[in-house]
């Protein structure tokens, strides 16, 4: 196979899990008597390619984004030196995934989810999800890192720890000394040297958030709850943006190559407090 055609692939897989993941929750919110949709809109980055922002604002979810690029080009000098293989030829590919979602309700989790294929001299893919939740329950705690081990073991019986390890130490704020949620997986630079094996894996990391997520929403979307739990959702929140805009590599992967701001920064929530 050759790398266009991996870079094609990839691309596509990247935007159908997009279509499931809105299919999915646009569900969510007819079974709760709300018509919300998605919003969709294209941009296109002047050095090359692209992407396409979904954006709900719903009954259920207060705010969800699921967003689709790809985009080509040349990093700047004073990135390339970031980046694995772009030390000596600062041209890249990168085609990727990225959902983050703020409920509506304090008692259902935020979650976050991203996958993605970079390519310049050298070709990797990297990703994960995690868990925010603003009261953590042990049941969907435990589900919800039960998905990922499975979809991990399926590959290599290390994995899971591995990468439940790199998103302990990856989602944490060093500066208060707490991390952002109650974990799962992340992982970066994986190339094992077997393009199709890596890429199965990066698939089965978005099919386990598209099955257990919607589970642990409408297994919480009914529970009642008061404005003082909506406050300390808020608070929460800031947390969340705290971490999204000090330390998150995608973040920062996406101003280092022109990408739309918007889209960017699509992961902060509607309504925070500090």
């Amino acid at each position: 196979m050759t790398l266009l055609e991996q870079k094609q692939i990839a691309a596509q897989w990247f935007m159908d899990l997009r279509d499931q993941l809105c299919n999915a929750f646009i569900s969510i919110e007819q079974e709760m008597g709300s018509d919300a949709t998605f919003a969709r809109s294209s941009w296109e980055r002047p050095g090359g390619g692209g992407g396409v922002t979904s954006v709900m604002r719903g009954k259920v979810f207060e705010k969800v984004g699921v967003n689709f690029s790809e985009v080509s080009g040349k990093f700047e000098k004073k990135f390339a030196k970031e980046i694995p293989g772009a030390e000596t030829d600062p041209t890249f590919w990168a085609a990727g995934i990225s959902l983050v979602a703020h409920m509506t309700n304090p008692h259902v989790p935020a979650v976050h989810m991203n996958t993605r294929m970079i390519v310049t001299s050298k070709l990797w893919f990297g990703g994960g999800s995690d868990l925010t939740p603003t009261f953590p329950y042990e049941e969907d705690t435990k589900d919800f890192h039960a998905a990922f081990q499975a979809a991990c073991d399926k590959f290599d019986p290390q994995y899971y720890n591995n990468f439940k390890e790199e998103c302990d130490r990856y989602f944490y704020l060093p500066h208060r000394s707490e991390p952002r949620g109650v974990g799962g997986i992340f992982f970066d630079y994986l190339n094992t040297g077997n393009w199709e094996r890596d890429f199965a894996f990066v698939q089965e990391v978005g099919k386990a958030l598209l099955k257990v997520y919607p589970a642990l929403v409408r297994r919480n979307v009914a529970k009642p709850w008061t404005p003082e739990e909506k406050e300390k959702q808020l608070h929460k929140r800031g947390r969340y943006v705290e971490f999204n805009l000090l330390y998150d590599r995608g973040t920062k992967f996406g101003i280092m190559t022109g990408g739309n701001t918007e889209a960017i920064l699509m992961s902060l929530p509607p309504e925070v407090k500090w």
